[in-house]
């Protein structure tokens, strides 16, 4: 009864000075078990004391919320030493939390010491992935040896190119051609595959021979720009080979075995004389260039 008129008289106290405007600090609880929480609250103050303060005479205090609308600090507090703490707020004001002992009935409980630590048997999962570990820092410890032993060889393979094709272009459509022929398509049935590898070998030629980008034209722009030319090669052999494999690949025409031997004599009588022309044309612009007539040859002094 004393207890409950002391904790209503505190808490008029408390609303007198919120009325007043006076700093006003209360505990949720003024008395706990051991090891129990209790709140500190506290109103309109001028400063609010720290975590680090209130932690005193074996009180801890363990976290704390600020309500800036209210001008309210909460703390958390609790204690491990049985007794009565006074928590010291000021020069002269305290609180008084009172911190009761756990009893034990040693009549019905049996106290015994710690139990000593006991060893448990490793699982197989435990031990399979200390095996796997050991296997993949021998795996990688392996790998770092091997290349450095080998690193000589492994440069030389990183470092290797492929070799440099010599062959002329005339040489690499002539080869193509003669593959080509040897394959024997058209008479197996695959006559688009055959006209058009065909054509596609003659585009390559034009392309790597003079520069023009036959192999991303059509037909009608390849032969305009071979005739753009002005070479003596004329385009009537260049205008059946491609006439020949459009009808093939685009009307679906089924050539006789005779036009298919055409245009395969075609595109190589085509390399051979435009190759031929290439070559008078570069003969002629050196000449230009040192002076020398086409076709004299230079006497010796």
């Amino acid at each position: 009864m004393k207890k409950t008129i002391i904790i209503g008289l505190l808490g008029l106290l408390g609303l007198l000075g919120e009325a007043r405007g006076q700093a006003v600090a209360t505990l949720a609880s003024d008395t706990i078990a051991l090891g129990d929480q209790t709140t500190l609250t506290i109103r309109n103050a001028l400063t609010f004391p720290s975590t680090d303060m209130l932690s005193q005479n074996d009180i801890v205090a363990l976290k704390q919320d600020f309500d800036t609308a209210t001008r309210t600090q909460t703390t958390v507090l609790t204690s491990f030493e049985p007794g009565e703490h006074y928590i010291k707020l000021g020069n002269e004001d305290s609180l008084l939390l009172v911190v009761t002992d756990v009893d034990i009935d040693t009549t019905t409980t049996e106290l015994r010491d710690i139990a000593p630590i006991e060893r448990v048997p490793y699982t197989f999962w435990e031990i399979f992935r200390w095996v796997l570990l050991g296997l993949a820092v021998a795996a990688l410890a392996f790998g770092i040896w091997w290349l450095l032993k080998h690193r000589k060889e492994v440069q030389e393979v990183l470092t290797k190119s492929e070799p440099v094709d010599t062959r002329t272009p005339e040489e690499r459509a002539m080869q193509t051609l003669e593959a080509l022929r040897v394959e024997r398509l058209w008479q197996s049935g695959q006559v688009k595959e055959y006209h058009t590898r065909l054509t596609d070998a003659v585009r390559q030629f034009i392309e790597e021979s003079i520069g023009i980008r036959a192999t991303e034209m059509t037909s009608d722009e390849t032969i305009d720009a071979v005739s753009g030319q002005q070479l003596a090669v004329g385009t009537e052999l260049l205008r059946s080979i491609f006439a020949t494999a459009d009808m093939v690949k685009f009307a679906k025409s089924e050539p006789s075995a005779h036009e298919h031997e055409r245009s395969m004599d075609e595109a190589v009588t085509f390399v051979k004389e435009m190759w031929k022309e290439v070559n008078v044309a570069k003969s002629q612009q050196e000449n230009e260039t040192t002076g020398q007539p086409v076709g004299e040859e230079v006497k010796d002094a």
